[in-house]
């Protein structure tokens, strides 16, 4: 297919969605002196550097730069990091990810499987020559150790590079020490698998047992000559891996972390500080139990601190928990249905807002990400803000309308901004509130703005966001793309520029698109998120609708002429619409979907609809493929779908498009297959990309009678 080079898929595709050379990766040392982050030089640029801000004078300068530390040679990824990458939807290069000591003083960082580290005042930059591959260096809070994981060993090195040894190594094949197994990488926010005492003297560690997980294989039939990858995945209703948990000296003593693992296999969350004993969140498989335990660290014995229970399930949640400075335990909370902050017994926030991450604490306050809860007097669609909470009120940080983040320490504090009128983010920092200076982006400018409207649809008030096409007159209705994502932890109504330049895009070859967050969507509140236990399927399919109907009142919408489209869960509703509701969608573009429930992950499938041995129905029910013949019986008329799937996707396998083809054509249902080869549940290669929104753009106007044979604009 020909393309051009300033085509908007193919700048889309070139810059990681207009991601490259954007700032990111804040930390703040704790004098408030230096922020550090990475970014790569240009909007085209993949590779990013370890920078330095300079707070007081607000000058910059480059702490590392992998080209010169690699002298110039490509970077050469263990399988280890290929998959930390695909876990955390990784697609730059360089320095990816960098962890620091106390003062912000040293930063260490894997390249090509190497340990590098640099002096952030200096700004100098070395190799420390270890056994490889390196995965996820982190120094010790002191400076003087950097801990690593490699080939199942968990690793210390002294920072001058002297006295490298094995702390632990695996004792059989499956075994692992210091990484994330992958429910807890891929669903539990959990990346890690190793932390530091305070006094730098021992650490935490996971043993990660993968040996009961059933193994799959992941092939490339379009290179056969290669071996299948051989994964562990734990699938819905079979074993998880076993996690347990050490105290580990320098000096080479071992101490197990003890609590009921049967009761509470699931390991959520570690925070260990110089403010109390370290702190573990600990799940039940079902997710409806947790409890937060102190360890103490000499006994490896642990004691509750707090117990949840949730009759639907509990929530993880980014920051938590963890000790303020004070001691007393920070923690978010679903209670009196609104999502609050707690800090000891006492809640600090109400039903005004719905809290989203604890991103500090500190002596005076806890700063907190939060979007307006169901009480709220103005919904603010589709914004997130950045709240300071404490015992006398709530202050917002973020002021302008959009999606705002921060990162703070030693009373600076770096608030990234997002807002619908401008591309990209917008870096502040500052200092007791006030701005002293700004991190410059090197991102792209897309070259164009959306034309969207955020609102509500339906009587369930559906957030909503409708795109026109930029040249549209509004004197004819349009035909409509449906393109949400539209399940949990996938939130696509933002009050941001960026995330609807896609959408846009479509709404420019002549569609009016709807994006709805329907039921199960996360920023709203609990009760919104929880509705969806064990009806993952008709509910979000129907709000869809509801959506698409309602807002047909206000909007100039072609009903006679709607696709959808969709990826990941996103393709699994595409896939769930047409089949389920051809009177409302004439096509479907269906990505990467999951169809066969039961090949999808233990810890997400069995928060939402239970254990299939236990509910075995309500995964037929909620199945493409699985609940008595739902393609077979499928009401007509018969819509055309185009299936699309990476077949190196070790997140959803390729199984679930396969075994969906062969039910639609066991079914004499047509459709149309596009396999990626080589491409991965992302697809960071910028031709493949590309090409595949022009495909889709091909395919719907075929599916909707539309002109065929114009070319995208």
């Amino acid at each position: 297919m020909t393309t051009e080079t300033d085509s908007f898929p193919r700048r889309h595709a070139r810059t990681l969605r207009f991601t490259l050379g954007a700032p990111r990766s804040f930390s703040v040392a704790p004098d408030g002196s230096r922020v550090v982050f990475l970014r790569s030089g240009s909007g085209t640029d993949r590779a990013n550097s370890l920078w330095v801000l300079d707070t007081e004078g607000g000058g910059e300068r480059v702490a590392a730069d992998p080209r010169a530390l690699l002298g110039g040679a490509s970077e050469d990824l263990s399988p280890e990091e290929r998959a930390r990458r695909e876990r955390s939807r990784e697609g730059g290069a360089g320095i990816v990810g960098y962890a620091t000591d106390t003062a912000v003083e040293l930063a260490s960082f894997a390249l090509s499987g190497r340990l590098f580290t640099a002096e952030l005042r200096a700004g100098t930059a070395r190799e420390l020559r270890v056994p490889g591959p390196v995965i996820d260096p982190r120094p010790s809070p002191d400076g003087r150790y950097v801990a690593y994981a490699s080939r199942g060993a968990l690793r210390v090195v002294g920072a001058e590079g002297a006295d490298e040894r094995a702390l632990a190594a695996p004792e059989s094949e499956g075994v692992t020490y210091g990484l994330a197994e992958f429910v807890a990488a891929e669903e539990m926010g959990r990346s890690r698998g190793f932390w530091w005492a305070p006094e730098s003297d021992r650490l935490l560690v996971a043993r990660v047992d993968d040996t009961p997980v059933r193994r799959w294989w992941i092939s490339d039939p379009a290179h056969p000559e290669r071996e299948p990858q051989r994964v562990a995945y734990p699938a819905a209703g079979t074993p998880n891996a076993d996690v347990r948990l050490f105290v580990i000296g320098l000096d080479g003593t071992r101490t197990e972390v003890s609590w009921d693992r049967a009761r509470y296999p699931y390991l959520a969350h570690v925070h260990w500080s110089a403010a109390g004993a370290p702190l573990l969140l600990v799940q039940a498989r079902d997710q409806r139990a947790a409890l937060i335990l102190a360890v103490d660290p000499d006994s490896g014995a642990t004691r509750m601190v707090h117990a949840d229970e949730d009759r639907i399930w509990l929530e993880l949640f980014p920051g938590v928990p963890c000790w303020s400075p004070s001691g007393q335990l920070v923690r978010i909370a679903d209670e009196g249905g609104a999502r609050r902050l707690a800090v000891g017994e006492r809640p600090l926030t109400g039903a005004q807002l719905h809290i989203r991450a604890v991103l500090d604490v500190s002596d005076d306050d806890v700063l907190v990400s939060a979007s307006a809860g169901e009480e709220a007097t103005d919904p603010e669609i589709g914004e997130v803000h950045v709240y300071r909470v404490n015992e006398l009120g709530v202050e917002r940080v973020s002021r302008e309308p959009g999606v705002h983040s921060a990162v703070r320490a030693g009373g600076v504090t770096v608030l990234v901004s997002a807002a619908l009128d401008r591309p990209g983010s917008r870096v502040q920092v500052l200092r007791d509130g006030k701005p002293t200076a700004t991190v410059p982006s090197y991102a792209e400018d897309p070259g164009m703005s959306p034309r969207v409207t955020l609102t509500q649809g339906g009587a369930r008030r559906i957030p909503c966001a409708v795109l026109m096409p930029r040249d549209y007159a509004g004197d004819t209705a349009l035909p409509v793309l449906m393109d949400p994502y539209g399940g949990p932890h996938g939130q696509r109504v933002l009050a941001a520029h960026n995330p609807h330049l896609t959408s846009q895009w479509f709404a420019d070859q002549g569609f009016a698109v709807i994006v709805a967050d329907g039921r199960g969507t996360p920023g709203r509140s609990p009760a919104w998120e929880k509705s969806v236990r064990d009806d993952i399927a008709a509910l979000v399919v129907q709000d869809q609708v509801d959506a698409l109907q309602a807002l047909a009142a206000d909007f100039p919408l072609d009903l006679d002429r709607v696709a959808v489209r969709g990826w990941s869960f996103g393709g699994y509703l595409a896939a769930l619409a047409a089949l389920r509701r051809p009177d409302v969608f004439h096509a479907a573009v269906v990505g990467a979907p999951v169809t066969d429930l039961r090949l999808y992950d233990t810890h997400y499938q069995e928060r939402y609809i239970g254990h299939p041995d236990e509910q075995p129905e309500v995964y037929r029910r909620n199945s493409v493929i699985d609940d008595a013949g739902l393609v077979d019986a499928a009401p007509a008329p018969h819509r055309p779908m185009m299936i699309i799937h990476g077949l190196a996707d070790d997140n959803v396998v390729v199984a679930h498009s396969l075994r969906l083809s062969s039910a639609l054509l066991a079914a004499g249902r047509p459709h149309e297959v596009l396999p990626l080869s080589g491409v991965t549940h992302m697809t960071p290669q910028e031709e493949v990309a590309e090409n595949l929104l022009r495909l889709q753009l091909g395919f719907l106007k075929r599916s909707l009678g539309l002109a065929n044979g114009d070319e995208p604009r």
